[in-house]
């Protein structure tokens, strides 16, 4: 055996290797989906259901998860097809495109999809709970999806709902399929009922008969292929099969005794049968499958096992294989020649029998418990199954017990109303048409529903206004057939009222609702159309006999203030206690009516009366009593009841209304039986009268409607006639009121020309003026903006030449600026140098106080030290200042050129301005003062080459007194360098004569040579630290010496620039400032 999971697989093969199934079991490949999830990884995803298609070879099967595999056996491989989402409760795959199949899911949906493109095709709706089954017809054109609750037939070209198959109230429905090869629809309902139907037009071909003896409570159908036979199962171990040719149950297959209920039936197709298949598969609770041959009743072989139980199977068409669902969620897949390789093998040569062998001893054991039972073969039942028939079926002794159908007992349904005062809500319906045994005639009703609506009935909604349309119209069919069976009932004015109740009751099987009310009519309306159109004073003079004999206050009451029966008595039988009871008391009610003789409903009616004692006794007005009996009360039912079982018993037989009123006679079967029962000349009378009334006013309303038809094309005429006059008149008004327009039109046009004509002439005068004034403006425009263009230029040399003395003084003045901020920040520099010098000087002084308080030793010492310090620094300061003078010196020299160059340009910018002024007096020079303008740039060239060598004349004078001041200020390091260690030398020879000498003395407080030599040491750091900030302020004034050179270059090259700039703008008019 070969194992497939198809856990995350979309396609692949079925088996590796062909597989080659045993005789045992048949078994060749076992299929799981194991989950891929983290979370569940390792579980089984079950396996629902199955199905084939047309060929045979290729089945589809669908899982928990709403996943769809197809797997294709021929071709061994397998695909994932589709994904729906939600657990698929039924599948089908035998549609008229091949490729398509039908899913009913979870969600009460039934979808459409394709296996080739992998979409959906159709999304149909409609049930309200899950799909257990899918039926598909045999042309692939219709399809039936059952539920629990109804039957839905659909048109697979469309996708639409065709019908909707009503079922009986408060029976539940097992399974509906197409019968193969015919257009017939078999149902099967939780009461055993087996209908068919024509599937165009929906009407019952027939019922099946239900078979006799204990229920079998139907769960399973299957047909063969022919459609010839039918087999049923259900809660017990007998196997039904019906000859649907006959109609007629063929034979009763009983099971071994541990099959208590079957799951599932399906026929074993078979090559060469002609569809006549002659194997049964039944899947039994123990979840086996037993294939049974129906016409010999033999065990063939089984499929399953009990420690793995198949929870439903499918066949393929060409019965090669068999596809089952497991327990456990796994799909198995089984060769069916394999399995049936044993039954088909040619028969065994004709060799004597060995009588002692022990295996023929055993053979044959496991497969006699199966029998037949019909008609012609009880003989043949075990001993065990006799006793239980003898105790399903009544004996012969108890026959006369036996007077209903359906086997139920009129006693023993009398000892429940006793009891219970009421039947089982479950069992109610059932118990009723079994009481009244309805002859069920479906041609006889369906010949008077065929006649139409009665025309006493045609405007029902307007007497009867209910709110359902739909009820309306089945008591308007159900009236109807009552007054085409008999003309009373189309007179009769408190039939719509008295049928109402078990119309509502009764709305899905009208059939049922009209026999109900015509057995009502026949048996518990007796008399009660002799005085018709009067109420049946005969009836009425009953009940008041009896409430007389029972209770004669209250008849005393009654009459004394004039309550006849037409008040009490006949509310309450014209609706039969609709009105005064609820639904669930009515039904009751009717329980017990229904079981009982028809005179009965009489002790009813006065029982009520009788209960309802003590507030009829307090009632003295008419409309009171009225009210009362048209109303719900507080009245206990079960109270009544009882009370008209007492009157019912206690009632003389000269009173008593059974003696007017028959026994309970039920319909007759095929047609109804005619119902001549009241006056007929009154009925005639009124039918004809009704008829002339009804001919009468079509009369009248043919005659009222060619009166208003003439009356209507008489105002027509009229009106067209007034039209037209009204339109003639106002065609004249019209061409009148045109010729005036015209006139005055003509009138206003020659006037309008005239104005034209004059304003003409006014326009070409006015045209004139305006050329003549615009000739004179415009000179006088081109006067002034000659005399503006003159002005503006005029303005514009003013401004420029103002403009120039502008800048030439600004330049100046920032040039003067800027000497003086440079003098003042080099004043305030000089006085910063000399503050820090002053400030370290005073550090220095008051670190020598506090030594030459130390010792008088250290104060000669520090005193010889500092003195010659202070020479070096007077001498290093003298040298400062002096290279610092001549620096300035430098600078004042450099800066009186500069401004020597200065004085000259501006004179030089001055002859410039005349030179302008002379240019625009004396035009025609232009050519000398291109002249001097190339003059002028040759000076300018000389000048800038002279101030180039100038300035690096300057800068090499520069270089060498900075190498000059860089050997001074190393010279001044060295001699500094040398000056310190000479007095490091000076400081160690002192403090060895001072150690040496007063060594012991209690003046150096303690202080040894170690600490001499740190205040030595810190002398001389001191002296370093002034050198130090000597060089530093003398590098910074060095610095700013630089700076200001640099700015003065800046200054100058500024002035050349502006120069150069007014220049180009004006050249000198001739070269006299070349000479300067």
């Amino acid at each position: 055996m070969q194992t497939l999971d198809v856990c995350g697989k979309a396609s692949g093969k079925v088996w590796h290797r062909k597989p080659t199934p045993s005789t045992d079991n048949g078994l060749m490949v076992n299929i799981c989906h194991t989950s891929a999830c983290t979370i569940s990884k390792g579980r089984t995803v079950r396996f629902l259901h199955t199905a084939f298609d047309n060929i045979g070879e290729s089945f589809l099967a669908g899982d928990h998860q709403g996943n769809v595999f197809m797997f294709d056996l021929g071709k061994n491989r397998f695909s994932q097809v589709q994904k729906c989402g939600s657990p698929c409760t039924a599948i089908a795959f035998c549609l008229r495109k091949k490729s398509e199949f039908l899913i009913g899911l979870s969600d009460y949906s039934l979808k459409c999809f394709d296996t080739d493109t992998k979409e959906m095709v159709a999304w149909m709706k409609g049930h309200e709970s899950a799909i257990h089954s899918i039926s598909v017809h045999a042309s692939g054109r219709y399809a039936l999806t059952t539920s629990s609750d109804t039957a839905q037939l659909w048109d697979l070209d469309t996708f639409q709902r065709k019908r909707k198959l009503t079922i009986k109230e408060d029976v539940g429905i097992v399974q509906v399929i197409f019968l193969p090869l015919s257009n017939t629809i078999v149902t099967g309902f939780r009461d055993d009922t087996i209908f068919a139907w024509e599937s165009d037009s929906l009407t019952c071909k027939f019922q099946l008969p239900t078979p006799p003896g204990k229920s079998p409570h139907y769960k399973a159908f299957a047909s063969t292929k022919d459609g010839r036979i039918l087999a049923a199962g259900g809660r017990s171990r007998f196997i039904h099969l019906w000859a649907l040719d006959t109609r007629k149950l063929m034979r009763i297959v009983e099971m071994p005794e541990k099959v208590t209920s079957v799951k599932q039936v399906l026929f074993l197709p078979e090559n060469f049968d002609g569809g006549a298949s002659q194997v049964l598969g039944v899947l039994c609770q123990d979840g086996i499958i037993r294939f049974i041959n129906i016409h010999s009743c033999k065990l063939l072989f089984d499929v399953g096992d009990i420690s793995n139980k198949i929870n439903n199977v499918s066949v393929s068409p060409n019965g090669r294989y068999v596809v089952t669902v497991n327990e456990d969620g796994t799909m198995g897949i089984y060769s069916l020649q394999a399995l049936s390789a044993e039954i088909n093998k040619p028969p065994a040569p004709l060799v004597k029998v060995v009588t002692n062998n022990k295996m023929s001893d055993t053979s044959g054991t496991d497969k006699s418990a199966l029998s037949v039972s019909s008609k012609g073969f009880r003989k043949g039942r075990s001993a065990s199954a006799r006793g239980k028939e003898n105790r399903s079926k009544p004996m012969p002794e108890d026959i006369g017990e036996v007077e209903l159908p359906e086997g139920l007992n009129m006693k023993r349904l009398q000892a429940i109303l006793k009891g219970y005062y009421e039947y089982p809500a479950k069992y109610r319906m059932f118990i009723w048409r079994s009481i009244l045994r309805l002859p069920e005639n479906h041609a006889a009703y369906a010949a008077l529903v065929d006649k139409g609506i009665h025309p006493a009935y045609e405007k029902l909604s307007d007497e009867y206004p209910i709110k359902s349309q739909r009820l309306l119209r089945i008591l308007q069919r159900i009236l109807s057939a009552l007054a085409n069976w008999s003309p009373i009932f189309g007179e009769t004015q408190y039939l719509p009222v008295l049928a109402f109740p078990f119309v509502k009751l009764f709305q899905n099987n009208h059939l049922v609702c009209f026999e109900i009310i015509a057995s009502i009519l026949v048996n518990w309306s007796q008399h009660w159309f002799e005085y018709f159109p009067n109420p049946p004073i005969n009836i009425l003079g009953m009940i008041e006999n009896v409430i007389g004999h029972h209770d004669r206050y209250l008849l005393q009451h009654f009459v004394k203030y004039n309550v006849t029966s037409q008040i009490y008595a006949w509310p309450l039988l014209e609706t039969l206690f609709s009105e005064v009871l609820t639904r669930e008391e009515w039904m009751m009610l009717f329980d017990n009516v229904f079981s009982n003789h028809p005179s009965f409903l009489l002790m009813v009616v006065a029982a009520y009366a009788m209960c309802a004692r003590g507030p009829l006794m307090q009632c003295v007005e008419l409309d009171d009593f009225r009210y009362f009996f048209h109303h719900r009360n507080a009245v206990d039912l079960k109270q009544v009841i009882k009370e008209a079982y007492r009157i019912m018993d206690a009632t003389p037989e000269s009173l008593h209304p059974r003696k007017t009123l028959a026994e309970f006679k039920a319909l007759t079967k095929g047609q109804y039986p005619v119902f001549n029962k009241y006056p007929k000349f009154i009925v005639d009378y009124q039918v004809q009268e009704r008829e002339r009334i009804r001919l009468e006013e079509l009369d009248y309303l043919r005659q009222r409607q060619v009166s208003m038809d003439m009356q209507r094309e008489t105002q027509k005429r009229q009106q067209e006639e007034e039209a037209w006059y009204r339109q003639q008149k106002l065609l004249l008004d019209a061409e009148d009121k045109r010729r005036k327009m015209i006139h005055d039109e003509e009138q206003k046009l020659t006037d309008q020309r005239k104005r034209l004509n004059a304003m003409n002439r006014e326009v070409k005068f006015k045209e004139l003026q305006l050329l003549d004034a615009a000739r004179r403006k415009f000179l006088h425009f081109q006067k002034s903006q000659r005399e503006c263009e003159l002005k503006r230029l005029d303005d514009e040399v003013q401004r420029k030449a103002l403009l120039r003395d502008q800048e030439t003084e600004a330049a100046i003045e920032e040039a003067e600026i800027r000497n003086m901020e440079l003098q003042l920040k080099k004043k305030m520099f000089e006085q910063e140098l000399f503050r820090e010098y002053a400030t370290s000087s005073h550090h220095l002084r008051t670190e020598q106080d506090m030594h030459r308080k130390q010792a008088e030793l250290e104060d000669r010492i520090q005193q010889r030290l500092k003195d010659a310090e202070r020479e070096r620094e007077m001498e290093a300061r003298k040298t400062m200042e002096e290279n610092l003078a001549r620096a300035s010196q430098k600078n004042i020299d450099v800066w009186a050129g500069n401004e020597v160059d200065s004085r000259h340009r501006l004179e030089d910018l001055q002859r410039e301005v005349k030179n302008v002024q002379l240019s625009r007096i004396n035009a025609e020079n232009r050519s000398l003062e291109t002249e001097v303008h190339n003059l002028m740039r040759k000076c300018q060239e000389q000048r800038i080459n002279d101030h180039e060598v100038g300035e690096n004349e300057r800068e090499t004078q520069r270089q060498l007194a900075d190498e000059a001041h860089a050997r001074r200020l190393d010279f001044v390091a060295e001699e500094a360098e040398v000056a310190q260690q000479h007095g490091r030398d000076l400081t160690e020879d002192a403090i060895d004569s001072t150690y040496r000498s007063r060594l012991g003395q209690s003046y150096l407080d303690g202080s040894t040579r170690s600490e001499l030599l740190k205040s030595f040491e810190t002398m001389s750091v001191d002296d370093t630290d002034s050198l130090a900030s000597t060089l530093s302020l003398e590098t910074k004034q060095r610095r700013f010496d630089e700076r200001e050179m640099g700015l003065l270059n800046e200054v100058r090259r500024l002035r050349q620039k502006l120069a150069t700039e007014s220049r180009n703008r004006r050249p000198p008019p001739h070269p006299v400032s070349c000479d300067a």
